[in-house]
């Protein structure tokens, strides 16, 4: 490109500098400008032609180092995973290394940039306790896995067998007796759980089902501990194959025969309290007792076991009826030992006015009227 002087150049800030020698001086300099005028492709046909050559020998020369670089990569023994021990597995306490290893099979001996690394960790979250995984290379011959497990949060019967659900309505199987501690040559650690058997799910239900109920049994197990009290560990059994009665089975620490409660689909710690409460008076009334329906404002619903006949006459609450269920309306703890204590001081009354009739040797129906209290 042509380089020219302009010596009618001028420098604006003379002015302002004018008393400065060594500005001065500088400012007489002329300029020199830079010009564009003729492109940056040769103007001669030769020219460009022998620019396009050197254009494409410098790309020619890129794309060569770059296959060379690949070609070393891909076959240089150095990046070649050279056993089991190279793939390092983090994050497992329910699935074995063996378990994990056993998707990463063709992979010892091979390259460590041939090794998919998407498919592998598709493969490795299809395994039902795996619920995300990570992988990747470590340079020069390593790879890294890291695991998140599902945690389970219920027992689920799945036909004969007892497997285990997580919260999102993911079913998978017990872990086995070949799950390792974790450090070479440890003895096999079964996990011990702590949570109800849930019904009411299972494998043939689409998982927005299964997530949904899920949701409802982790409600009802808070609402449950909402006082503080872990009534939630108190509890062995729960239902939620139907979504508006959530029911579950609460032992009362051997006292009885175990009684499912239809809890209903809200105050679920309400209903449970005044289960409790009336507990005790129902066992007494009704040793056969097998379900409590908790759901109805006004009574409460006894269910007794088959063959039970439920006694009738002054024995049986107002409502009771001979069959094998029975609606009371609960009162409250106060008021049932207030009606105990009538009942007692009614009995204790008919005694004398009886003992006062015989002594009289008048009917004992006659002697009731007047008898002292």
């Amino acid at each position: 490109m042509p380089l020219r002087r302009d010596p009618g150049y001028t420098n604006d800030f003379s002015d302002d500098y004018g008393d400065d020698p060594e500005f001065a001086g500088r400012a007489r300099r002329p300029a020199i400008r830079v010009s564009f005028r003729g492109g940056l492709l040769p103007k001669t046909l030769w020219g460009r032609i022998a620019a396009g050559v050197g254009l494409m020998v410098v790309a020619g020369g890129t794309v060569a180092s770059g296959l060379a670089v690949r070609s070393f990569l891909l076959h240089d023994e150095h990046f070649v995973v050279p056993s089991s021990e190279s793939i390092e597995i983090a994050g497992n306490s329910h699935l074995t290394r063996a378990q994990l290893l056993s998707v990463f099979g063709e992979d010892v001996d091979r390259n460590v940039f041939e090794i998919p690394l998407a498919e592998r960790r598709t493969e490795l979250e299809s395994l039902p306790w795996v619920a995300h995984a990570t992988v990747m290379r470590l340079l020069p011959n390593r790879v890294r896995v890291s695991i998140v497990e599902r945690t389970p949060v219920a027992f689920v019967r799945q036909g004969s067998q007892v497997g285990l659900v997580d919260a999102s309505g993911v079913l998978f199987d017990m872990p086995g007796p070949e799950m390792e501690a974790g450090s070479p040559g440890a003895a096999p650690v079964i996990p011990h759980y702590s949570f109800p058997v849930l019904t009411g799910i299972s494998t043939g239900d689409p998982l927005s089902t299964r997530s949904a109920r899920m949701q409802i049994y982790l409600g009802f197990l808070a609402a449950l501990d909402a006082g503080g009290e872990n009534i939630s560990h108190k509890v062995s059994e729960v239902d939620v194959s139907n979504p508006e009665d959530v029911k579950a089975i609460i032992p009362d620490g051997g006292a009885g025969p175990d009684i499912l409660v239809h809890f209903g689909e809200e105050k679920y710690l309400e209903r449970y309290h005044e289960y409790k409460a009336h507990l005790p008076e129902w066992r007494t009334q009704y040793p056969k007792l097998a379900s409590v329906d908790m759901r109805y404002e006004r009574q409460v619903v006894l269910d007794m076991q088959p063959g039970t006949v439920v006694p009738s006459g002054d024995s049986a609450p107002a409502g009771a009826t001979n069959d094998a269920t029975v609606a009371v309306k609960p009162a409250a703890p106060a008021t049932v030992a207030a009606a105990k204590s009538v009942a007692q001081k009614n009995l204790a009354a008919k005694k004398r006015a009886a003992w006062i009739a015989k002594l009289k040797g008048k009917p004992a129906g006659s002697a009731s009227q007047g008898a002292p209290r």
